[in-house]
């Protein structure tokens, strides 16, 4: 017996309704909306003939029409022609604890997740957050495969500008100027390394990335009208040392592949991110780096020390009133160490010089005997830090590192990697892999910006990747204007070696002349703004590993202000952004434990503030203050410290001369 039956009139009908009504969703499905938590964010997604999205913040347009998709060969592009099969929705609202706090000790993280599965075995996922929003995309293919290239293609509204941190080449220490730039009138071609900040008319967007793990790093390059988008260095086949410059860490590539990453399986790519706001402040508060980056892989994290370090390259070992000769030898870093010693400082490096020669990196030099160093270094409670070129370090890095550890070092500081195609990209995990299990710190420099392997490997306790003091000994490029950007677009994207703390201070031009009194000198440096603009750089450059970069001879004449500095700690519980606007000035306020320490900075505009200081909790507190002296429009190094009692009441009246600062340090009573 056949127990089928044919659907009658009603059941026809009732089909065709449903497919009616499918067809309908499916075409609504288009446009995807998601928006931020407090719904001032909103994202449009459109799934047409490809994946393109917009921005807006309270009603006004951020981004337009952004494409991306990924080409990951043999005709496969993930985003074109996408069929959605399904979405999700889900809403978050977590607590992170970071092992090391760069801004805040317990960080919130409230989002809006949306999830789109798309037929092909890929994944788009967006999240809003009140400061920004972010995508990446999962692959699920498990095929070895070559990502041939990326695609995000930027358009911006009419009148947007840049702060533009132009490169020459993908191969950079990525160490910038930030160019105001209008985009419509940036010559076509034109790129940058990340983070970069453009400027609409309603807010700002910075623009970086996180989870960056065995990728290149991306860069943005100018296409045509108001239109920027991704390009990326090649995947390296062969490189060979550049002979004519310094072969030993410059390096000439010779030949690349046709993709930018080699992939096995199924893997999330990198978080694209996007920090947007009309406030000027969010960039400086912003953690979404740190929250879309990968948890830790190092269980016990009790041994990776933040702290301050005494540095000699900048000040080139120039020691003097002493009875031994000033060099890279035993007589001078015992001199070092007992400066960190006696100002409770807790780290010295060794730079470059200390061994055989910088390829020979298994063995110290002829005046040095590193091992009995170390040990004299810890005999007065100071660790050693050892400088190392990239190359070297990586054709052997398990070896090397178990030498410098059973040496009793403590970290290394890692140079001249100048590169972000996948190879160099990966090493950096890598090797902070190894000196995880050694117990050893690692701070990249010549180094690209901060993009989540530090979270991974938390042991990664500071980066480079910044125009900073160095700079000093041979241009004169490091302005206050340059220094007050620096918190609001690079420190955006993690912790930066800027290397604040020098001690000769110049100011713009001189007082009675009005010509120029400064000029780059490569073994004494000088500084341009006041003394008070160098302190205030401890609060408001956030380095976990922090360097006093002046010759100690030099900060024994001035140990009023070494007092000071080695007061401030180099982690922090709490970030408050007071005042702020990009490249012109900063005022904030961070806390670690009880107390509180205010930084102020400006360009060389004199400026007044008056600060409420009612984020300090109930109670009586007192407060050291350190600023401009009455005559450092004159004078950059004329500085004044006061003492009085404050309490959540307070008014604070500060007056920062032209390419001056302020610190603080307010302690519970």
């Amino acid at each position: 017996m056949n127990n089928t039956t044919k659907p009658g009139p009603t059941l026809k009908l009732l089909f065709m309704v449903t497919l009616l009504l499918f067809g309908n969703w499916s075409m609504a499905q288009k446009n995807v909306k998601l928006s931020s938590p407090d719904k001032q964010l909103e994202v449009v997604i459109d799934l047409a003939d490809n994946i393109s999205w917009n921005v807006t913040l309270k009603g006004s347009n951020i981004i337009d029409n952004a494409v991306i998709s990924m080409d990951m060969g043999e005709g496969r592009i993930l985003g074109n022609a996408p069929k959605l099969r399904n979405q999700s929705m889900v809403s978050k609202n977590e607590v992170f604890i970071p092992v090391v706090p760069n801004k805040d000790a317990k960080i919130n993280s409230e989002y809006n997740q949306l999830t789109l599965d798309f037929k092909g075995n890929y994944q788009l996922i967006f999240r809003a957050y009140n400061d920004g929003i972010a995508y990446r995309f999962i692959d699920g293919n498990r095929k070895t495969k070559h990502v041939l290239s990326e695609e995000m293609t930027l358009f911006f509204p009419d009148g947007t500008s840049s702060f533009f941190p132009e490169e020459e080449s993908f191969y950079s220490h990525n160490e910038r100027d930030y160019l105001v730039k209008s985009v419509a009138d940036m010559q076509k071609g034109a790129f940058c390394s990340l983070p970069v900040m453009f400027n609409t008319k309603t807010a700002k967007v910075l623009f970086t990335e996180a989870s960056l793990i065995n990728y290149p790093g991306m860069f943005l390059a100018k296409t045509t009208g108001r239109a920027m988008t991704s390009t990326f260095p090649k995947y390296v086949l062969k490189a060979i040392p550049n002979e004519a410059f310094s072969p030993d860490r410059n390096q000439i590539i010779e030949e690349e592949a046709d993709y930018i990453a080699k992939i096995n399986g199924k893997r999330a790519y990198p978080w694209r991110v996007f920090i947007i706001s009309d406030d000027d402040r969010t960039f400086v508060e912003s953690n979404l780096v740190a929250l879309l980056s990968d948890k830790s892989k190092i269980t016990d994290t009790s041994w990776i020390k933040p702290g301050q370090v005494a540095w000699d390259w900048y000040n080139a070992n120039n020691v003097y009133g002493v009875d031994f000769e000033a060099g890279i030898n035993m007589d001078t870093y015992k001199y070092f160490i007992d400066f960190a010693s006696k100002n409770g400082i807790e780290y010295v490096i060794l730079d470059e010089g200390w061994t055989k020669s910088t390829t020979e990196i298994m063995d110290d030099n002829e005046n040095m005997d590193v091992p009995e160093l170390i040990q004299y270094a810890k005999s007065k409670n100071v660790e050693i830090i050892l400088w190392v070129l990239w190359k070297p370090l990586y054709e052997n890095p398990e070896e090397i590192l178990k030498l410098y550890s059973s040496w009793g070092a403590v970290g290394i500081k890692v140079d001249f990697m100048q590169r972000s195609d996948q190879y160099v990209v990966e090493s950096y995990e890598k090797i902070a892999e190894i000196a995880a299990k050694y117990k050893m710190l690692v701070d990249y420099h010549g180094a690209f910006k901060p993009a989540g392997v530090e979270r991974m490997w938390p042991n990664i306790i500071n980066y480079e990747g910044v125009r900073g003091n160095e700079n000093n000994k041979w241009t004169n490029a490091i302005t206050p204007e340059h220094n007050v950007t620096l918190p609001f677009i690079r420190m955006a994207a993690g912790p930066l070696d800027f290397t604040p703390g020098a001690m000769v201070n110049m100011n713009q031009l001189d007082y009675e002349t009005g010509g120029p009194n400064y000029a780059p000198l490569f073994t004494r440096p000088m500084s341009y703004g006041t003394r008070a603009h160098q302190v205030a750089m401890y609060t408001v450059f956030e380095a976990p590993l922090q360097m006093l970069c002046e010759s100690p001879t030099i900060y024994y004449k001035e140990q009023e202000t070494v007092d000071f500095i080695t007061q401030i700690p180099t982690i922090w519980d709490e970030t408050v952004v007071l005042e702020g606007a990009v490249s012109d000035y900063i005022v904030l306020a961070r806390r670690k434990g009880d107390n509180w320490y205010l930084g102020a900075m400006t360009d060389w505009t004199a400026r007044d503030f008056e600060i409420d200081l009612s984020f300090l909790e109930k109670g009586n507190y007192t407060m050291q203050g350190y600023q401009d002296g009455v005559n450092a429009s004159r004078n950059a190094q004329d500085y004044k410290i006061t003492k009085k009692d404050v309490d959540q009441n307070t008014k604070l009246k500060l007056k920062l001369s032209s390419g001056g600062g302020y610190s603080a340090i307010i302690t519970k009573n």
